[in-house]
């Protein structure tokens, strides 16, 4: 067991090529908030409209980062459905245990890759991925789409949000390179990307966040 920011973390981070965000994991919402200038609740809310999550279906949110998104998904689908959240950085899963054990949730979190899900076939009615993938280099975007599609029912449905490289907003490119890791996404590949992975009805969906790409598939081919 270690500890960092002050938690145990009893979990070890998986090796893999993407980009994790640990050492300042504490201060990740601070951050977040900051950057979409005090907008950041305001686009969650936007993501789970986007998202439709229903009454009594599972969900899970690939990249969850401390688990905001996925509390907000719980409260769409309520007491009779379930909530996934995975994540492969252990400070991020420990912050969103917190928030957990403050609100009495029934979501659950644990430290996975998106390219190793750590779900059997077919488990979720919904997918949902924010400000994740531009951690990813390309082959590792593949091999996470594969695995979302593995993971979804027949008719499942995957939500995708990410910075947009090709958007025209300076702060969309900024973003989609933050941190040093030149793996942002032009949505015109994306799509492209999450097609070849298997799925249909896959469109860019209009948005008041223009360096935002919301990315959505209506089932698996």
């Amino acid at each position: 067991m270690s500890k960092a920011n002050g938690l145990a973390i009893t979990e070890q981070a998986p090796e893999t090529e993407g980009r994790t965000i640990r050492s300042w994991a504490r201060y990740y919402d601070l951050v977040s908030n900051i950057i979409s200038l005090g907008r950041g609740k305001a686009i969650h809310r936007a993501i789970v409209k986007a998202a439709k999550p229903a009454a009594g279906e599972s969900v899970l949110d690939v990249g969850c980062g401390t688990g905001t998104l996925a509390l907000m998904l719980e409260e769409k689908v309520g007491d009779a459905g379930r909530v996934e959240g995975i994540d492969a950085s252990p400070e991020m899963i420990a912050e969103a245990h917190k928030k957990v054990d403050r609100r009495a949730s029934h979501s659950r979190f644990k430290v996975a890759l998106v390219e190793q899900i750590s779900f059997e076939d077919d488990e979720f009615d919904l997918v949902v991925s924010s400000f994740m993938f531009h951690h990813l280099p390309k082959h590792l975007k593949r091999d996470g789409l594969a695995e979302i599609r593995r993971v979804l029912k027949p008719d499942g449905r995957l939500l995708l949000v990410d910075f947009a490289r090709d958007s025209g907003s300076l702060i969309g490119h900024l973003l989609s390179v933050f941190g040093g890791h030149s793996h942002g996404n032009d949505s015109t590949e994306l799509i492209s990307m999450i097609e070849d992975a298997g799925f249909a009805e896959v469109r860019r969906l209009k948005s008041r966040r223009p360096e935002a790409a919301i990315v959505a598939s209506g089932s698996k081919a």
